[in-house]
Order: C-alpha cells, then sequence, then structure tokens
C-alpha cells in the first residue's frame, strides 16, 4: 500500500465536520400517502434505487425530517434486516426520505473524501469486516447501529487518487445502468407493441372504423376488420380462443440430484435467479453435476434458446422468464420448482411469454394453487390456461419486429456481466491500494472510458 494512504477513525471525521452518518425518520402510518417524496426502505435498494410502489411522504411535512432526505452524493447502506445493500445517489436519482431501514454516509469535506470513492470503499474487505462483526451481535436481525458504524475506521488515498479510483470503476458501474435503461426502454416497446396488437386490438379497431391503423401495408394487411365473440369475450375475427394444451410441444418439469446442489458443475435456475425478463441474479446460483446435466438433457429439461420458463410453487408462483440464446448460459438446467413452456412452433416463444406475462394471465396463474401444504400448481393447470392465437403470419410478424430488440436487451446482459465480473475483480485491489490506478487502466473497455 502507498505511503500516502492514511487510515481515519469514522469519530474523528465527523467531529471534524468532514462526514455525516445518519439514519432514517420513523415515520407514522399516517404521514405516509400516495404523493411527495419516495419514502425508501431496505427493498427500494437492489443495484440502485427502485421505487415502484414505495410510499410517499408528503413535500408539505419535510420540516419533521431534518436531514434525512437524500442529496446527491450520499452513500446508502441498509442497516437493518437486510443489511449490507449500497445505493449511490446519483444527481438524476429523484429525492427521497430515508426511513429507519436505512443509513446514509454523506461526505461534507470532498477536498477529503470523494463521494464516489466512499461508495466503492463500503464494498471493500475493510468495511465488511467491520459491519459483519457487528451486526449479528443480537438474537433479533441483523442490525449494524449508528453508534457501530461511528465506531469504523476508513483508509483513504490521497484525494486525486480516490477520484481516478473512482472514475475507473465508476465508468464500469455507469455502463452497467446505461445497458439497464435500455434494457427498460427496449422490453417497454416490446411490451407496447405486444399490448396493441394483442390486448387493445387498436389495428383492428381502426380498420373497423375506416382509420389506417398507421402501420406497414404488409402489416395492416394481417389484422381483420372486425370482431366475433369467444370464450375470452370480443376477439379479432378469424383469431381462436383456445387452451395452452393445443399450442404447447412441451412442458418440461425440472428435477434436483439426489444429494442437492453441488460447488461446481453446470448451473441449475430456480426461482431465485430470474426476476424478469433478462434479469438474472448470478448471485444465488446453485450447480447439478455434469452427469446428472446430461441426464436431464435427454429428458428436455435442459434450457434452449427461446425457452419460457415459469415458475410452478413456493413464494414465486407465476414467476416467468424468457431465455435468449447464450443467456444466461451456454449449459443450464431448470430445477424441481421450474416447468419449461415450449410451443409448437418455435416463433411462437416469444409471443407466449408476453402473453402468460400480462398481470390477468399472472392472476390466472396463481389461481391453479392447489392450496395444498405447499402451495403450487401442477402441468394439467397449466395446460388448461387460456390463450389468444392470431393468425400465424401475424404471430411471425410480431417475432420479427421484437427479435432484434429482444437480442439486444440479452446482449446488453451479457455484457454488464462481464464488466460486473471486471469491477468485482478491480475493486478490491484498487481499494486496498495492491494495485494502483496506472496499472489497470487499460483493463477498461474502451467504450467505459
Amino acid at each position: 500500500m502507498g505511503g500516502e494512504w492514511k487510515l481515519h477513525l469514522v469519530k474523528e471525521l465527523i467531529k471534524s465536520g468532514a462526514l455525516i452518518i445518519g439514519d432514517g425518520y420513523r415515520a407514522k402510518n399516517s404521514e405516509l400517502g400516495g404523493s411527495g417524496l419516495h419514502f425508501a426502505r431496505a427493498g427500494n435498494i437492489n443495484a440502485g434505487f427502485r421505487f415502484d410502489g414505495a410510499d410517499c411522504f408528503p413535500e408539505e411535512n419535510l420540516q419533521r425530517v431534518g436531514i434525512k432526505i437524500s442529496q446527491p452524493g450520499d452513500v446508502v447502506f441498509t442497516s437493518k434486516g437486510t443489511v449490507g445493500r449500497f445505493g449511490f445517489v446519483r444527481p438524476e436519482t429523484p429525492r427521497f426520505v430515508y426511513s429507519p431501514q436505512l443509513c446514509f454516509w454523506r461526505a461534507v469535506d470532498r477536498e477529503l473524501i470523494d463521494p464516489h470513492f466512499l461508495f466503492f470503499w463500503m464494498f471493500s474487505r475493510e468495511f465488511f469486516v467491520q459491519f459483519k462483526g457487528v451486526a449479528g451481535q443480537t438474537d433479533m436481525a441483523e442490525y449494524v447501529s449508528l453508534a457501530d458504524q461511528r465506531r469504523m475506521h476508513i483508509t483513504l488515498p490521497p484525494l486525486h487518487e480516490q477520484r481516478a479510483i473512482a472514475h475507473i470503476l465508476g465508468t464500469l458501474d455507469d455502463k452497467i445502468e446505461l445497458n439497464r435503461r435500455m434494457n427498460e426502454t427496449l422490453e417497454a416497446i416490446a411490451r407496447a407493441i405486444f399490448k396493441s396488437w394483442f390486448v387493445d386490438f387498436d389495428p383492428v379497431r381502426a380498420k373497423a372504423e375506416g382509420r389506417d391503423p398507421g402501420l406497414p401495408k404488409h402489416i395492416a394487411d394481417l389484422f381483420p376488420d372486425r370482431f366475433e365473440d369467444s370464450e375470452l369475450g370480443e376477439i379479432p375475427a378469424g383469431w381462436q380462443a383456445t387452451r395452452l394444451r393445443n399450442v404447447l410441444a412441451d412442458l418440461v418439469s425440472g428435477a434436483r440430484p439426489k444429494g442437492g446442489a453441488v460447488n461446481d458443475g453446470v448451473p441449475s435456475t430456480g426461482a431465485e435467479n430470474v426476476i424478469g425478463l433478462g434479469h438474472y441474479d448470478f448471485s444465488k446460483e446453485k450447480f447439478i453435476p455434469r452427469e446428472y446435466y446430461e441426464k436431464l438433457k435427454l429428458k428436455g429439461a435442459a434450457v434452449r434458446a427461446g425457452d419460457v420458463l415459469l415458475y410452478k410453487d413456493g413464494a414465486h408462483i407465476g414467476r416467468k422468464t424468457y431465455f435468449d440464446c447464450g443467456f444466461p448460459h451456454k449449459d443450464c438446467a431448470i430445477n424441481e420448482h421450474v416447468f419449461i413452456l415450449r410451443g409448437i412452433r418455435s416463433n411462437e416463444q416469444r409471443f407466449l411469454f408476453f402473453w402468460l406475462d400480462q398481470t390477468w394471465m399472472t392472476n390466472e396463474i396463481i389461481s391453479l394453487n392447489s392450496s395444498s401444504a405447499q402451495p403450487g400448481i401442477n402441468q394439467p393447470g397449466v395446460y388448461r390456461l387460456p390463450i389468444l392465437m392470431p393468425p400465424e403470419g401475424l404471430i411471425n410478424a410480431f417475432d420479427q419486429l421484437t427479435q432484434q430488440s429482444i437480442s439486444r436487451l440479452f446482449s446488453n446482459c451479457n455484457e454488464s456481466r462481464t464488466l460486473a465480473a471486471l469491477r468485482d475483480t478491480l475493486l478490491p485491489k484498487l481499494i486496498s491500494g495492491k494495485l494502483r490506478v496506472k496499472d489497470v487502466e487499460r483493463f477498461v473497455p474502451r467504450e467505459c472510458s
């Protein structure tokens, strides 16, 4: 470690005014509502800030909160229950009020502490050892108190090196974040097309009313100009209201080897890995022996490009995803909590995923729960699920129109995984001083610099 790096006691940094460490506001339920600043809890921090469904704190009452409102540069630490999640408040992050589950570290003297370096320092072994040493001191849920945090220490390099380290790691994070936002847009576009064509029937309604559907002629000609009744209600003429049993070639359940997971081998996907389209948690992977994977492969329980996965029991009934070529792995199995759905025609897989991922369809799937001691759905129930099938030519048009966007989405996922692995390799060495900035700049991809 370079001789200019210096260990600081956190309590001395606070005493000198260089650093503030605070916790959240203990709001009463009556103080929260549907408008105002988001009231951030631990669940809102997961690879950034996600405020969907969060309570809000009215702006007219912010005087009660004091400094417990986010500021750009704040480093956020989940200190109760789910301990050890981190967030960095960027200038574009919507302002929010901290809840008691969160603590914030706020660098005041930015000529001594670079806020972005402080964020990456929280992923270091120096911080990990300190917070883990106190997190489990009680019989209750893990908790790291303000007093515990103020007794910590931090090793800081000179400011110019803090900024250089933060720049290298931050550019990798920025590219990962850019990919995430791009993927949100790509997914939203695909969902908007699906909803317009196959849920709201916008082109059919336009033609029925004598309006231009606003589509290329070769696509517009695929839509009828009238509706007819069906068991699913009013649907476009010529479309078929049917059941999944009539469109599926395979409905395969996974399995788990005797003895359970192993430390190495072939990944086996479960509900804990996949959170949605392209969102895969590699940190929670489990593995099965290669020889067992080969047996599953013969039974069709190995993931193929285009597979739709449906989680059939436990707390994640109804969760589903779509697998693209090579993502998340070239070789991948499913465990006993997962169904693989494969249509008779491979070009229907993307359509099948978006159909099943509608809110009302998710509710239909959940309603199949057998209500036994272990909640779950079975194959006959899945086969009975309703589906509206347009003509094959229209499904082909949808598939071709969304193929590039979905493929780009998964390409971004793979790139982000590579960048995250590089960041996670460099971070502990840079933060500890074992590697210097000049020695690692060449490893950062050009597009990230």
